[in-house]
């Protein structure tokens, strides 16, 4: 047991949002026969697996017991090209899929703001795009997936064989077992470009108006939001819709390839911003300036698909702008006969009580299954709010808000919610529970995360 660890490394953790901070173990394996031996090892110690750590609170990280790093398991194993199934490992990236598939033709059909994510991670949390109220979230265009569970056995599972496990493991934070292969659809495309219609919405009544109006005709859609604008603008919003253009579109029908990926340079965020370049001033005039920015109430363009998808991708490290002790991705969704009173609620308290931020985005999901899967039908917005002093009070406040109009909160980005209030926004919890029990009875599958919304 004792040279089962001996790869051991000791130190800080954390997610990408910088907090909490963990001073954790980590084991870095070389291969699938020493992921199977730590989980057969494991005795009393927890585990849990981490990809690239870019969920934002701690679903990745375990102070109690091991981190197990996957990053090294990034190969793929097939592809068909005329079904677009790809067989892979659950360490390669977005980005690695990216690179070779879509200057053949094949793009994945869901992704978030960033392409440095594992699929093994895009699984367990159930991740999701500006597409969601067409497509459905990322597990929608997967077939199987295998898993080692707590007995060192490896449990292929899908739709139709060991369900119960599948849809435990959708959404379920790496809490059911290890991810190992994984079967999944990628979508043709004709070219990595998207015409995108920007138009301003004077506050919230206004961009959900234009949600329902322009919706329908678009394969993306989101929402910049200024959370700080009070009054009659509150909500005011620049809301982009966009669709992937074919080959043959007259704007790039003169490029010779299409699906060619230009390689684009990343500006680095060196140092931690300091702490007074965060307060509701700056914000403030940050958010005026950006709305301000775009003169005409239409604007349309055309953009390739790094700068649409992963606009955040192009600032390295762009976590250190919020300084050293790191930020809350506080992100939330409420029902559709809900969605307007809450929201505005929402940021009535934001901007009242100066918790603004640079990034809040509102999007539209459409149904989900999965059983503690995020998305549901209605609105939900994303803020990012520094941890500064009285931060734990004011998203306490949140959550009443949250729990009093019927919403949920984003448990790959949470750091915050509390056990009881987990239990009330995830009603399939106690199905998911017994999954839970059924592969893993001694709770070898723990995080932080887990661990502090008392998950067993």
């Amino acid at each position: 047991m004792q040279n089962q660890w001996s790869a051991v490394n000791s130190g800080p953790l954390t997610g990408w949002g910088r907090y909490p901070v963990v001073q954790a173990k980590t084991v870095r394996p070389e291969n699938w026969s020493a992921v199977d031996n730590y989980v057969k090892n494991a005795n009393s110690d927890t585990l849990i697996a981490r990809g690239k750590g870019r969920s934002y609170g701690d679903a990745s990280i375990n102070d109690n017991g091991y981190t197990i790093l996957l990053e090294r398991f990034d190969r793929f194993t097939s592809f068909d090209n005329t079904s677009g199934d790809l067989h892979l490992e659950s360490g390669v990236t977005l980005e690695e899929i990216i690179n070779i598939f879509a200057p053949r033709g094949w793009f994945p059909a869901v992704v978030p703001g960033t392409k440095y994510v594992t699929v093994g991670g895009a699984i367990a949390a159930d991740i999701h795009g500006k597409n969601h109220h067409r497509d459905g979230s990322f597990c929608n265009f997967v077939k199987s997936f295998t898993v080692i569970v707590a007995s060192g056995e490896k449990v292929f599972c899908s739709r139709e064989q060991n369900s119960d496990l599948f849809w435990a493991t959708v959404g379920g934070m790496g809490l059911t077992g290890i991810i190992t292969d994984v079967q999944m659809t990628l979508k043709p495309i004709e070219s990595v470009f998207v015409e995108k219609t920007e138009i301003k919405a004077k506050n919230l009544d206004a961009v959900m108006s234009l949600f329902d109006q322009h919706e329908k005709d678009y394969q993306y859609s989101v929402a910049w939001i200024d959370c700080l604008a009070r009054g009659n603008d509150l909500g005011r919003s620049i809301l982009m819709l966009g669709n992937s253009l074919t080959k043959d579109d007259e704007r790039i029908k003169h490029l010779s390839n299409p699906l060619s990926l230009k390689e684009k340079r990343q500006i680095q965020v060196p140092i931690d911003s300091p702490d007074w370049l965060l307060n509701p001033f700056t914000m403030g005039t940050f958010n005026s300036l950006f709305y301000a920015k775009q003169m005409s109430d239409h604007h349309k363009g055309i953009a390739n698909f790094e700068s649409y998808f992963f606009p955040l991708d192009a600032i390295g490290s762009w976590n250190r702008l919020y300084g050293k002790r790191g930020f809350i991705q506080h992100q939330t969704v409420f029902p559709e006969e809900t969605s307007r009173e809450a929201l505005k609620t929402l940021l009535t308290l934001s901007s009242e009580n100066g918790w603004g931020s640079f990034l809040a985005v509102l999007k539209r999901f459409g149904p989900q299954d999965g059983w503690l899967s995020f998305p549901r039908p209605g609105y939900t917005l994303t803020l990012d709010i520094a941890v500064k002093d009285g931060l734990f009070d004011f998203l306490k406040e949140l959550e009443s808000v949250v729990l009093n109009y019927g919403g949920r909160i984003y448990l790959a980005k949470d750091a915050f919610l509390s056990a009881d209030g987990f239990r009330k926004m995830y009603p399939r919890f106690d199905e998911w529970q017994k999954v839970k029990a059924k592969y893993d009875p001694k709770n070898t599958f723990s995080s932080h995360l887990s661990q502090r919304l008392e998950i067993r």
